[in-house]
């Protein structure tokens, strides 16, 4: 990345840009964009972000050229967070994700698991939280099977949206 594209200021119709569907996706993702980037895929629901998710994502796009994030929909993260959760809508969440630079694209997916996305978009890795096993991840056995990797990140102690809203 040069210089002045590192300084470079996204604007609020970049960062809704970057919001996009699993068919745009596709088109992005064709075979010849395919054979010259890494694409790396993670997902969450980023409800409160924090110095947790920054770090995690940082190092998540270090392993490839072009980072998606599968971001759950409000009510996918109601049944596994509980009442209450969402704390922020996901359109909320969709655009400050947005204007993070480590981030290129966010797909919301409403699905209890990201395992459709995942077998649409066929990462090159497949990153989660190093509070997961690598064989217990959603989408693990198919993105062994088509050549991609799993990897974990560690997590930071003390980082995380629940604990943070529990502090009240």
């Amino acid at each position: 990345m040069s210089l002045k594209q590192a300084l470079k200021m996204l604007s609020y119709e970049d960062i809704l840009r970057k919001l996009i569907t699993p068919a745009k996706a596709a088109e992005i993702l064709s075979p010849e964009f395919r054979e010259k980037n890494r694409i790396i895929f993670t997902n969450g629901c980023f409800d409160v972000l924090h110095r947790g998710h920054v770090y995690y994502l940082s190092k998540a796009r270090e392993m490839g050229s072009l980072l998606i994030i599968g971001l759950n929909s409000d009510d996918s993260v109601t049944r596994l967070k509980g009442a209450g959760r969402p704390v922020n809508k996901q359109n909320a969440r969709a655009e400050v994700m947005g204007a993070l630079a480590m981030v290129d694209y966010i797909i919301l997916f409403g699905e209890d698991t990201p395992l459709e996305l995942i077998s649409a978009l066929k990462p090159d890795i497949l990153v989660k939280g190093g509070d997961y096993n690598p064989e217990e991840i959603v989408g693990y056995k198919e993105v062994i099977s088509s050549g991609g990797q799993v990897i974990t990140i560690p997590i930071l102690e003390g980082y995380s949206s629940t604990s943070i809203i529990e502090r009240k």
